[in-house]
């Protein structure tokens, strides 16, 4: 079947605050980088506060599937069929999910972020905002079918939220392939009325200024789903607490 590869991309920068850096943001994508370095090349523990412990689990989680950081990511050409049969099986959630992910989309419209929901297998079902479609890696990681799982993509928001089962911040190269750490993004798992995680939301920019704070905006925007699923269960009474 023909593939679409994300290889190794040089950084755009689109705006002068991008083109330089502060001192504050590159002190941290100089930890980052420590923190490869030892992990990912030379297989010891990484310098003390350079990652979080969850980055460092996923990491090494990434090694033993077989992964290397200087491999492609690959993401497979989808069918319609394929398409079609994601969007059918995850039509609830998508559609208790959708006027919660439309708002996140409009939030974070001028930030260079856009936002991912997918099913609890990492699979994209939808997605909102501003998407640069002619930009592949926008385009190739919001098509509806789209496997972003950890065994699919490495370590990322998405597949570190589903498997930690909490609420994540990821940055540059923390994530674990060379070739996505133009990516920064939050995610948040989904979990449904009786406790089972169904899903994930996210956020996720390209070449974009780290915004850390999109962590909290995206784990509330997962509560309100949480509670639309909860809403959307035959009831016969309803307690708010306030």
């Amino acid at each position: 079947a023909p593939r679409r590869c994300l290889a190794h991309n040089s950084l755009t920068m689109h705006s002068p605050a991008a083109s330089m850096p502060s001192p504050t943001s590159l002190a941290r994508l100089t930890r980052i980088e420590q923190a490869r370095q030892a992990v990912l090349h030379e297989r010891h523990a990484p310098p003390s506060g350079a990652i979080a412990p969850w980055i460092e689990r996923s990491w090494q989680r990434c090694m033993a599937m077989g992964l290397q950081p200087g491999h492609r990511v690959e993401f497979d050409a989808l069918t319609n069929e394929q398409m079609r049969r994601t969007a059918r099986d995850n039509a609830a959630l998508v559609q208790t999910a959708r006027p919660v992910l439309d708002t996140l989309g409009r939030a974070i419209v001028n930030t260079r972020y856009f936002a991912i929901l997918t099913n609890a297998d990492g699979v994209v079902v939808d997605a909102s905002g501003a998407i640069d479609h002619s930009d592949p890696r926008a385009h190739l990681i919001t098509r509806v079918g789209t496997d972003l799982s950890e065994r699919s993509i490495g370590t990322t928001a998405i597949g570190t939220a589903l498997t930690e089962q909490q609420s994540v911040w990821l940055h540059r190269g923390e994530h674990f392939f060379d070739s996505t750490s133009v990516y920064s993004c939050a995610g948040a798992p989904l979990f449904g009325p009786d406790g089972r995680c169904v899903g994930m939301l996210d956020v996720t920019g390209v070449d974009a200024v780290e915004r850390p704070e999109l962590k909290h905006l995206v784990t509330q925007s997962a509560s309100r789903i949480e509670n639309a699923l909860l809403l959307g269960l035959t009831h016969s009474l309803t307690l708010r607490l306030n």
